[in-house]
């Protein structure tokens, strides 16, 4: 049994059922994929499932705000994906009438489709024989082929991709593409796989060399850089603080935030006070107290960046121009890691 065949059949009998495996309409396919870059699908499909009952056609989400699509994106993470699918939604309604491009050359046109999307819909929705390459892919077929290719190298998607087109079913490109990126999934995972249930084991080369947990290589690290945030939580004698929209191009893009003091170090209550009035926010008559919410700052983790954040409970005398109530400022998008503050102390 060649190796499409046999990864079909483990797929028939394996895969998950997932709402956007049954169908050929390209919109919930372009939909899940965008959704699905660099997010697991347990993490993801109660998004998909939120847009779609929001925005069931491409209309519905072109006619949306993007303050309604980071919305519901909150949480997801790599914003630029929503912002980019709204866009696109956009071109797609407006400029083509709600017709989705039919082949891979057309669709990697769209913003924010790249290659391994172009592929993924193209092949789902119109049979296209153009192969997936993703992280998964990478994975298999490493370790199948015994590829000792660095995956983060300029040549390494090239390569890939021309082993996977030896491979492809030419018939069943769809049921091929589905396959291998749910056998990377769930059985040739990242991590410690259980090759004794596999159905590569007598043909795998990884397993035979006993160098399934070397491979794929990937030698290139990301850089990671410290930031420190302490975020302004002003309250008025009327209860109500301020916001602001982050429009400077960088994490959060249009998402929403508290007014914002960046140090270099953790800082302390006089640090932030002297930090406060540089601001011109409020003056030193109108300030009561400045407390920390929590001891220690909250640590959150980006793909290149890693946070260290602070809330600053800062009582004022008078009133805030344009301060906004704690329940209206709920319907703004938001961080998850600010969205979570809201959630717990308003």
């Amino acid at each position: 049994m060649t190796f499409s065949n046999r990864l079909i059949s483990w797929y028939l009998e394996n895969k998950r059922d997932l709402p956007w495996r049954n169908t050929v309409n390209p919109y919930p396919i372009w939909l899940s994929e965008i959704i699905l870059q660099q997010t697991r699908v347990a993490q993801g499909l109660p998004y998909f499932n939120t847009f779609v009952a929001n925005f069931p056609t491409v209309f519905d989400l072109a006619n949306a705000s993007e303050e309604q699509v980071l919305k519901l994106w909150q949480g997801l993470g790599y914003y630029s994906r929503a912002r980019n699918l709204h866009q696109t939604a956009k071109i797609i309604a407006f400029e083509r009438n709600g017709e989705f491009p039919t082949s891979y050359d057309e669709l990697l046109k769209l913003k924010g489709v790249g290659t391994y999307t172009a592929a993924a819909i193209a092949s789902f929705a119109y049979q296209e024989v153009v192969p997936v390459v993703d992280g998964n892919v990478f994975r298999v077929l490493a370790r199948y082929f015994d590829v000792n290719t660095d995956i983060s190298s300029a040549t390494a998607k090239k390569e890939f991709t021309l082993l996977a087109k030896e491979l492809i079913d030419a018939k069943k490109p769809s049921l091929f593409n589905q396959a291998i990126m749910e056998f990377g999934a769930m059985q040739c995972v990242p991590k410690n796989p259980d090759c004794s249930v596999c159905v590569f084991k007598d043909s795998c080369a990884a397993l035979q060399k006993n160098k399934v947990n070397q491979l794929p290589v990937k030698l290139k690290k990301t850089k990671v850089t410290e930031r420190f945030l302490n975020y302004l939580v002003l309250e008025d004698e009327q209860g109500k603080t301020i916001i602001q929209k982050r429009t400077a191009k960088g994490i959060w893009h249009n998402l929403y935030e508290f007014p914002l003091i960046e140090l270099e170090t953790e800082g302390s209550n006089l640090e932030i006070a002297s930090a406060l009035r540089n601001t011109g926010i409020v003056s030193d008559e109108q300030l009561i107290s400045i407390i920390g919410f929590e001891e220690k700052s909250i640590r959150h983790i980006l793909s290149h960046q890693r946070l260290y954040i602070r809330f600053w409970h800062i009582l004022i005398k008078g009133n805030l121009k344009e301060g906004l109530s704690k329940n209206s400022i709920k319907k703004k998008p938001f961080p998850v890691v600010i969205f979570n503050f809201i959630e717990k102390y308003f």
